[in-house]
């Protein structure tokens, strides 16, 4: 048995064995980098914006070097939703659920004037000192960014649009006025309320007539964007809009607020719309 008087002493003795020492034991920090950033100068929006992007792993492969689609998505800031949609782009791409997309996200510096039309509700133009900015900010979208990241990057003609809540309510409008931007639009409780619903009219009488060949719309909607009357409307619409038009996949996430729908809608939006093609068998 151990003499107390030793005790002291050989505590010590241990409490130095277990002492990490910074300068022997750890390296020097260096940045975690998941992508890349650059800044791009907008004449449609006379200001300077910051773009994010994610390369899968598919990007950097020399031995196919295939082009790539590119998902497009707004509230991309690091701050944003930018990197828990790149977490998901590379879990997805890496378990053979999703094929490989480029991701560019789109920082924002006005987002509610940026992400939404016209208006004529006086309570809707109290959200921000600016709204109803979102054709400039579609025309940055369509003859600035896209020709930037089309020359910057390997990329194929298959585009994507993803947005939750007033980036939703851009997404539906993109598809609306422009449904030949992108070839699949991805919205998370889209503010349809917006101006009072035009919205969801408008795109009920394109529906009836043609929206363009090979086009997808996904539309995830928590249980706080199901109780509104204007998000009742839409989903009646898409039920009944031909399919021939628009390939339409609404879906419905009870378990989901406004606040925490974006991960989990994207997470099952994505292994929907963008399955990995189909290969041949071997012969």
């Amino acid at each position: 048995m151990l003499k107390t008087a030793y005790l002291p002493g050989l505590l010590l003795v241990v409490l130095s064995l277990l002492t990490v020492h910074p300068a022997r034991s750890q390296g020097r920090a260096a940045p975690l980098v998941i992508g890349e950033t650059f800044t791009l100068s907008s004449a449609a929006l006379g200001e300077t914006r910051r773009i994010n992007v994610y390369l899968p792993p598919a990007y950097a492969d020399s031995a196919t070097a295939a082009p790539l689609p590119v998902l497009y998505m707004p509230d991309g800031g690091l701050a944003e939703d930018f990197l828990h949609v790149a977490g998901l782009v590379q879990v997805l791409t890496g378990n053979g659920t999703m094929r490989p997309f480029i991701l560019v996200g789109i920082e924002n510096t006005q987002r509610r004037r940026d992400l939404t039309g016209p208006t004529t509700n006086p309570e809707d133009q109290k959200i921000a000192p600016r709204v109803g900015g979102s054709a400039a900010y579609r025309a940055f979208i369509r003859a600035e960014l896209m020709p930037h990241i089309r020359q910057r990057y390997r990329t194929s003609p298959e585009t994507a649009l993803v947005g939750e809540s007033l980036a939703g309510l851009f997404v539906l409008e993109t598809l609306l006025l422009e449904p030949s931007l992108f070839t699949t639009y991805v919205a998370f409780d889209p503010s349809v309320w917006w101006n009072q619903g035009q919205l969801v009219s408008q795109l009920e009488k394109q529906l009836r007539t043609h929206t363009g060949p090979g086009k997808t719309l996904y539309i995830g909607s928590s249980r706080d964007n199901e109780k509104i009357p204007e998000t009742q409307r839409l989903a009646m619409v898409l039920r009944k809009a031909p399919q021939t038009s628009l390939r339409v996949h609404y879906q419905t996430l009870p378990a989901e607020t406004h606040a925490t729908i974006y991960h989990p809608a994207a997470l099952q939006a994505f292994r929907s719309v963008f399955q990995p093609k189909p290969t041949s068998a071997r012969k």
